[in-house]
């Protein structure tokens, strides 16, 4: 099949609808689907349900489809640096599932994995495991939490051949590779794509298999979210 689209909003063109689930990869900036998440701003699609590791910052990131109030629920594991964010959930107008970051990751996992439900003692005896179900393992206490699949997933990959193959670079590896398994349909941005046979199979994190479509974002931008310099050293200084 033809997995390579010429822009972003092609290649969400007949995936979308309102009131939809959409997994959107990446860790703080690094590693988001920029242009996918602007076409996504761009057709207008509303009432979603957002599953991402934080949501963007003020005028970046996920914090675009914030501002043009597409987004009603996010499940979450870290949502500072966005004061748009908190003003909205504060104010009752944004759900909010919260997550603590490593039961998040698996139950994207258990998602893309086909498992429904795993048990882990991560949030027993806090708000996390309320309404959920306890149980006692080796006289320990353990909560249960459900696995997640989206109707659709957005990574960003470093690299991609025209079968789907992704590679991930650093921090992006964090979330796009399981997002990329637990999505009903995956679209992956990538920055760099080869013809088939250029990527060593050992090198390939994502299998195409999981991939349905791919389009080329050459010229990514590469944002920084905290920029911390050192001060320049005066003159005569060692």
């Amino acid at each position: 099949m033809k997995k390579i689209y010429p822009d972003a909003k092609s290649a969400l063109d007949g995936l979308l609808k309102d009131g939809m689930t959409i997994m959107a990869g990446g860790f703080g900036l690094c590693g988001i689907p920029e242009a996918l998440i602007d076409a996504l701003r761009l057709s207008g699609v509303k009432d979603l349900t957002v599953v991402s590791n934080n949501a963007g910052v003020d005028g970046a990131g996920l914090g675009l489809l914030l501002q043009t109030r597409q987004i009603r629920k996010m499940i979450s594991s870290y949502v500072g640096e966005n004061k748009l964010f908190a003003q909205q959930y504060l104010a009752g107008e944004l759900e909010l599932e919260f997550n603590p970051q490593g039961t998040m990751a698996e139950r994207i996992r258990a998602g893309g994995a086909g498992i429904p439900a795993f048990f882990t003692k991560t949030g027993v005896g806090t708000i996390i495991a309320e309404g959920k179900e306890i149980k006692e393992f080796d006289g320990e206490r353990y909560v249960m939490e459900r696995g997640l699949v989206a109707d659709l997933s957005l990574v960003h990959a470093w690299k991609a051949d025209h079968e789907g193959n992704l590679v991930y670079r650093k921090t992006a590896r964090n979330f796009n590779p399981v997002m990329a398994t637990a999505g009903r349909v995956t679209v992956a941005e990538v920055e760099h794509l080869v013809e088939p046979g250029q990527i060593d199979p050992d090198h390939i994190i994502t299998p195409g298999i999981f991939v349905q479509r791919i389009v080329h974002v050459p010229n990514a931008r590469k944002h920084i979210e905290q920029r911390t310099v050192r001060e320049r050293p005066k003159s005569g200084a060692r």
